[in-house]
This record gives C-alpha cells, sequence and structure tokens, in this order.
C-alpha cells in the first residue's frame, strides 16, 4: 500500500512537472505587485476596436489635488517608497566616439530579468524618471516595480532627439543587453522622446530584444509601418489626454488605428484619459499592467 502510494505521488509530481516546463515562458514573467489599488486606473468610460482602446475617467480634482500633497509638486507619502534609492545608481558610460552617456539605474545592472528605459521629452533629463515626488509617485513605481521584481530601470540624457541621441541611447541598451542576454527591454518615450522610440524602432539590433515600446503624450511616425519592429510585431502602448494642446488626441487616435488596418491582429493599445492634458499619462499609466500586457504577448 506504501509502495503504490509513493507511485501516485510520484506520478503527480512527474505530472505537474511536465505542465509546469509546457507553460509559456510568459506565464512566470509576470511583475508582482507594488501599490496596485492606488495605481489603478479609475472607472473606465467606454471600450473600442474590439478592446484595445478604452478611454479612461480622469478628473483634476481627485488626480491631481487629491493625490498630492502640493498639487503637481509633491504626492503624499502612501503612494510611494523611497527605499528604493538604495539601489539606485548616477553613472556614464564610455562610448566609442569618445563621448559618454550619463544615465540613472536601478536594480540589478547584470542578470536583469527585465529592462524599462524611460526617455523624457523637450527640456527634461535622466532626473525626470527618476524623480519620486512628481507625477504623482508614478516614476517611483517603476523603479520599485524593477527593483523588486530583479528588473532594470534606467533613464538616460542624450545630446538630441534625432540620429546622435538615437545612437547614444542604442549604445546603452546594447551595453545592459550584453549583461542581461535573456531581458526584453521595453522604451517608454515620453513627448517629443516619442521621435527615438520611433528610430530605435528601425534598428534591427534593438528590436531584437524589444519586448514593447510606450508612448506616453507622445506622437505618431508613419514610417513605424515599414520599420523592424513592426515586422516582429513588438507590442505598442499609447496613452494620451483627450485635451492635449501639443500632440492631439485625434491624430494619434487615427495612427493607432492605422497600425490595426495594416495589421489587424497587430497587439496594440491605446488608453485615453477623458480631459487629461500633456503631462496626464506619464502620471496615470499604470507600468503593471501594460508591462504585464507586452509580456504576455512574448
Amino acid at each position: 500500500m506504501r509502495d503504490k502510494t509513493r507511485m501516485i505521488r510520484f506520478a503527480a509530481l512527474l505530472l505537474a512537472s511536465c505542465l509546469a516546463s509546457s507553460l509559456p515562458a510568459h506565464a512566470a514573467a509576470q511583475l508582482k505587485p507594488f501599490k496596485d489599488k492606488l495605481f489603478a486606473y479609475p472607472a473606465i468610460l467606454a471600450t473600442s476596436d474590439d478592446g484595445k482602446h478604452i478611454t479612461v475617467d480622469y478628473q483634476e480634482m481627485r488626480d491631481i489635488n487629491g493625490r498630492d500633497a502640493i498639487p503637481e509638486r509633491r504626492v503624499k507619502p502612501v503612494y510611494i517608497d523611497t527605499g528604493v534609492r538604495r539601489v539606485q545608481q548616477d553613472l556614464a558610460l564610455p562610448l566609442d566616439d569618445g563621448g559618454r552617456i550619463t544615465h540613472v539605474a536601478v536594480g540589478k545592472r547584470e542578470g536583469a530579468s527585465m529592462i524599462v528605459l524611460y526617455l523624457h521629452g523637450q527640456g527634461g533629463s535622466r532626473k525626470q524618471g527618476m524623480d519620486d515626488v512628481t507625477f504623482g509617485g508614478n516614476f517611483n513605481r517603476i523603479k520599485n516595480l524593477m527593483a523588486g521584481n530583479n528588473g532594470l530601470y534606467l533613464t538616460p540624457d542624450f545630446p538630441d532627439f534625432g540620429n546622435k541621441g538615437a545612437e547614444q541611447v542604442a549604445s546603452l541598451i546594447a551595453h545592459y543587453s550584453q549583461a542581461s542576454p535573456v531581458a526584453p527591454v521595453f522604451i517608454a518615450c515620453g513627448s517629443m522622446g516619442g521621435a527615438l522610440c520611433w528610430e530605435l524602432a528601425r534598428k534591427p539590433d534593438i528590436v531584437r530584444n524589444l519586448g514593447g515600446l510606450l508612448l506616453l503624450g507622445s506622437h505618431w511616425n508613419d514610417d513605424f509601418l515599414t520599420s523592424a519592429a513592426f515586422k516582429a510585431k513588438v507590442p505598442v502602448f499609447f496613452a494620451q489626454g483627450s485635451r492635449d494642446p501639443v500632440f492631439p488626441v485625434e491624430k494619434q487616435e487615427a495612427f493607432f488605428r492605422k497600425i490595426l488596418a495594416a495589421s489587424p491582429n497587430y497587439p496594440a493599445r491605446f488608453v485615453r484619459f477623458e480631459s487629461g492634458t500633456h503631462g496626464t499619462p506619464i502620471r496615470m499609466t499604470d507600468w503593471r499592467e501594460t508591462l504585464n500586457w507586452m509580456l504576455s504577448q512574448r
């Protein structure tokens, strides 16, 4: 009887092992939570495009004044955990041309499970994406998500939003991808930083490890439809305020739908923050929900 029981247990363990090994790689590659209830989207007002486009309720009095101790300058302490600064370093990577790219890194610089870059917009710097207390604490959240999931978060400086800037960011990605060869790379671009997202999407060496592009209050680029990233069906996430005075939401929505028209099953998503303005996507995008969706596409 004992031998029979042992055999049953062994068979059950063997079956469980086989099932686990047959699961897709992304099944185990989901980010653990960090303050999810505080950063979850408010009410969903509408969905369209087979659920790929959602309109989220955004209210300045609730989502800025109710969230910040000093509106737009300092979030309430409950939204952040600054202990993550223990694994934060300000660095400079030497480049082949004799220059260097200054950047801040949070998390594992070798053997990371994934890599997330934030590329700032006009007038920004590497410090913007590391600021714990502005934008409702959302940058602090991505820092903690990466540190808590054996990932790496990077925010670089770069000289421009053209070829030189793209080349320097590509060198930074190549350096850290070499140190973490199995880590998917996710590039989030705020505002004018989107020009770098679209340029990097054209580089096969970057696309090889590219896990997704996040356009946060950014712009469109029709050349993406002929890029290496488009051909590889790299996931693309758009977030836009409905009252964005810099990049009109209607034009970004039209571009999103152009992608779907060119490839109906393309992994693209759009979050429209109703009544939000230019900086709203940086404040309101749910990093964990978005990255988990991108990971699920791998």
